[in-house]
């Protein structure tokens, strides 16, 4: 009999749920790349860092939402989509966001 997982000792599934929930929300946008890198275990120990969750994730992402949009109205756009996940406790997020031939 399996027992389920603690809400105090997050497994691998934990990442890979949250991993999945960041896809389909920027799948809103339809992108022609999307890269999804979870660099949590690089901050070991620094603030934010909790052990088996996804606290620390670099977005790589083509879209044409992004066409005539500047840097910062790009992050905004992806911020919002990922809103629900950086309340789940989402720490850091890394954007490259470009627009299709950029």
């Amino acid at each position: 009999m399996t027992t389920p997982a603690s809400p105090s000792l997050p497994t691998v599934d934990a990442v890979a749920a949250a991993l999945a929930r960041v896809r389909a929300a920027l799948a809103e946008l339809s992108p022609s790349v999307l890269e999804l890198e979870d660099e949590s275990h690089r901050h070991e120990g620094h603030g934010g860092h909790r052990p088996g969750q996804l606290t620390h994730l670099r977005v790589r992402i083509v879209a044409e939402a992004f066409s005539g949009q500047n840097r910062l109205a790009r992050h905004r756009i992806v911020n919002g989509l990922l809103a629900d996940e950086l309340s789940r406790g989402l720490h850091a997020l890394a954007i490259e966001a470009k627009a299709p031939g950029e």
